[in-house]
């Protein structure tokens, strides 16, 4: 299966359902309308040259048909990421990828503040220039079988790129990754069955197609279905996604902590009342959101684990099976397999190890990079670089990424496990990071950054009770706000470069 020919099955069966209710631009269109529009645009997608093509573009209608035009006229969308440096992005995938041209919108790089780059071609441009006779070329192709529409697009075979993503970069610089249409519909299937999606489900989307969270669960899920899409591009508009979910009553909604905690303070009873599933993840979710969203809303944050490499969904809680504090079971045809980083033999339950998955939901590699691939990839298991345990019960538990533990005095400390119990002893509107600083006599020691100051003689002392001496913070470091990646997810590699160069002054 291609999903840019189930996208026409599915349009030419549900043609006068809404496709995307775009609150951004204020736009209602339908199944069929999106099938005529994506046609016009892979009209003019095919002048371009073979291979890459750039969008970047927000969440919104302009995107989700740019990407399914993409894939009609036979390239491959490169989806760029615009949060944070996008004129940098921007070159580094027409490098990174080799193409030239990047689709994106005027009005957008005005609010952004991105300077024109060589081979953007603007939305605007295009659709102002499309003729009638386009249209009504456009037009009658809708109006055909789907065996014969799908005769005048590109073709393919599901091992082909569906679409390249980057890395975060939270912590080096960003790989592409190269996700297939088998692998984002191997992880779409398994979602839908254990979360028991239908056509009578709609999507809030407001997470960053860039993302793979929200290319997968924003677009391939409902598209998959037959959804309604609810867009918005802004997912830091708290106030105004909350308005839009009690407008609109969405069914389903994905987000990370950082985005739910937002939510949670603009939010008024009522709101989330049309919500029956809710799935945080690309970030560890904290207790205390949880039970927040909870006694609020009545509404179960349920908890998943992923990577940009497995299209993302390896592990996830649902109604039926939810164990809070772990990233759930693992999907149905997932393979998962805990690794001794010091033996390489299975762990037993309970035991922590290298996480490493196996299934088709599992990339084809990493784009001209076939060292990082060998790396990552050894007899189709992929090696997520993350620890974790798979306890008695069978839920996978996620301890942190490799590159966040610290050798101290010669014991593994995980940073991320010191985080877990600092920001249940921090005030709600206090974030936290845990970072590590070079330390010639240790190696390194260990520093809190905190978005206020702390009361830390006491934190320390209360810390104490769990935590042996060599993790506790040495030092607690104020930073106005902890910089994000684009999702939502905390930028590792920023804070941490910050923290060094405070301490180092």
């Amino acid at each position: 299966m291609l999903l840019h020919h189930h996208f026409v099955h599915i349009a030419k069966k549900f043609s006068k359902k809404f496709f995307i209710i775009d609150r951004t631009a204020n736009k209602r269109i339908t199944y069929s309308e999106a099938l005529i529009a994506s046609l016009l645009l892979t009209n003019r997608f095919q002048q371009y040259e073979e291979g890459f093509v750039g969008i970047m573009i927000p969440t919104s209608a302009g995107c989700m048909l740019s990407i399914l035009a993409t894939l009609m006229s036979g390239r491959i969308p490169v989806m760029i990421n615009y949060s944070t440096g996008a004129a940098y992005n921007a070159e580094f995938a027409q490098k990174k990828c080799n193409f030239k041209t990047i689709i994106t919108s005027k009005a957008f790089l005005k609010k952004i503040n991105c300077p024109h780059i060589k081979g953007m071609i603007f939305l605007e441009d295009i659709m102002a220039s499309i003729t009638p006779i386009e249209k009504c070329k456009a037009l009658l192709i809708s109006k055909l079988t789907v065996r014969l529409i799908l005769h005048s697009i590109a073709g393919g075979d599901e091992n082909d790129d569906l679409v390249i993503l980057f890395t975060s970069g939270s912590e080096k610089d960003p790989k592409a990754v190269q996700l297939t249409h088998r692998n984002i519909i191997a992880n779409v299937q398994d979602l839908n069955a254990v979360f028991k999606l239908s056509v009578k489900d709609s999507m809030l989307a407001n997470l960053p197609y860039f993302h793979v969270f929200g290319q997968t669960a924003n677009l391939w899920i409902p598209i998959y279905q037959g959804m309604t899409i609810i867009s918005y591009a802004d997912p830091t508009n708290y106030k105004m996604i909350c308005q839009i979910i009690r407008v609109e009553k969405p069914t389903l909604m994905v987000g990370t902590p950082c985005f739910y905690r937002g939510y949670l303070h603009k939010s008024e009873p009522g709101d989330f009342d049309s919500i029956r599933i809710a799935i945080t993840g690309a970030d560890k979710c904290p207790d205390i959101l949880r039970r927040a969203f909870l006694t609020k809303h009545n509404l179960t944050l349920h908890e998943a684990y992923g990577t940009t490499e497995t299209s993302p969904g390896i592990s996830v809680n649902t109604p039926k099976f939810n164990k809070p504090g772990s990233v759930g079971k693992v999907l149905p045809n997932v393979w998962v397999r805990i690794e001794n980083y010091n033996t390489g033999e299975e762990c037993a339950p309970g035991e922590e190890g290298k996480i490493f998955v196996k299934g088709d939901l599992v990339m084809k590699g990493y784009l001209d990079d076939l060292e990082e691939t060998a790396l990552h990839l050894r007899n189709g298991w992929y090696d997520t670089g993350d620890i974790g345990l798979i306890d008695d019960d069978g839920y996978l538990w996620h301890v942190g990424r490799l590159k966040r533990f610290v050798k101290i005095g010669g014991e593994m400390i995980s940073l991320v496990r010191v985080e877990n119990i600092i920001e249940k002893l921090l005030p709600e509107n206090i974030s936290c990071c845990i970072v590590e600083f070079p330390d010639a006599f240790k190696g390194a020691k260990i520093v809190a950054a905190v978005t206020q100051p702390v009361d830390e003689r006491a934190i320390l002392k209360q810390m104490a009770t769990q935590l042996p001496n060599i993790a506790l913070p040495k030092h607690f470091v104020v930073l106005d706000e902890l910089p994000k990646m684009g999702s939502g997810k905390i930028d590792f590699r920023t804070t941490t470069e910050m923290v060094r160069e405070i301490l180092a002054n």
